[in-house]
């Protein structure tokens, strides 16, 4: 099958639902097996049964803030692909927001492990696998966010993971390109997925009045961005951030 990323195999997790599910959808389209996990394995399964049949994807539970979940995933995937990945999408995220001062510490807690740590374990747990398959490229894309450079009220815990998220990106970049392991990050704006539904209509209108763009994102744009530096389109960039945000800065 053509595409930017025939041949290719990809783990996206975070794939059940949101950015994640549209960038398995995207990947498939662009030729490439799709290995899609989530820690809700009714909606990773929705999304496989939405994927272009012309390519194999296979629908996985995974908790990206455990190290043994996250390596007995890449090692299964190996096993059910009979290869390596040699993409990979860290599109698990969660908000619990709050302002600094009401923030409960288990909520902060939460944050962090899944958006950063997981980030972190998925990263390490794919370079590893790809450093001993000794592949000739690779790439991991990390979805942070725009609030991970600006801030925002009532999201202490998600702009510190997001900021996290940038700093590891820049390092992992530095780190893993001996192994030909390329790491970029890209940095939504507001995107229109289950993860903002929740934001006040009030709120919203005033994000929406100082984006130039004059309205939200769709998933469908942050993974057309991820397909990009998934790609050999992308095949000298690593440590960059690449904000896709209508124009926001907040």
């Amino acid at each position: 099958m053509a595409g930017l990323l025939a041949g290719r195999l990809a783990l996206v997790t975070g794939g059940g639902s949101g950015i994640g599910r549209a960038v398995c959808q995207a990947f498939a389209k662009e030729g490439a097996a799709v290995a899609a996990a989530d820690i809700n394995r009714q909606h990773v399964e929705e999304t496989v049964s939405l994927l272009d049949t012309g390519v194999a994807s296979r629908p996985y539970e995974v908790d990206v803030s455990s190290s043994a979940s996250v390596n007995s995933l890449v090692k299964q995937v190996q096993q059910d692909f009979s290869a390596t990945p040699c993409i990979a999408v860290n599109a698990a995220g969660i908000v619990r927001d709050n302002f600094l001062l009401k923030m409960e510490e288990g909520h902060f807690d939460e944050v962090i492990n899944v958006n950063l740590k997981g980030t972190y374990l998925v990263s390490q747990a794919f370079g590893r696998a790809v450093a001993e398959a000794n592949l000739e490229t690779a790439s991991i894309v990390n979805i942070s966010s725009i609030v991970g450079k600006t801030g925002n009220l009532g999201q202490a815990n998600y702009s510190a993971s997001k900021s996290g998220v940038i700093g590891l990106t820049k390092t992992a970049a530095k780190e893993l390109a001996r192994f030909n392991i390329r790491v970029n990050c890209v940095l939504p704006g507001f995107i229109q997925t289950p993860m903002t539904d929740t934001v006040p209509e009030k709120v919203m209108g005033m994000i929406l009045f100082i984006t130039p763009l004059q309205r939200v994102g769709r998933p469908e744009e942050i993974a057309d961005a991820c397909v990009f530096l998934a790609s050999e389109k992308s095949s000298f960039i690593t440590g960059t951030t690449l904000e896709v945000t209508g124009g926001l800065n907040m």
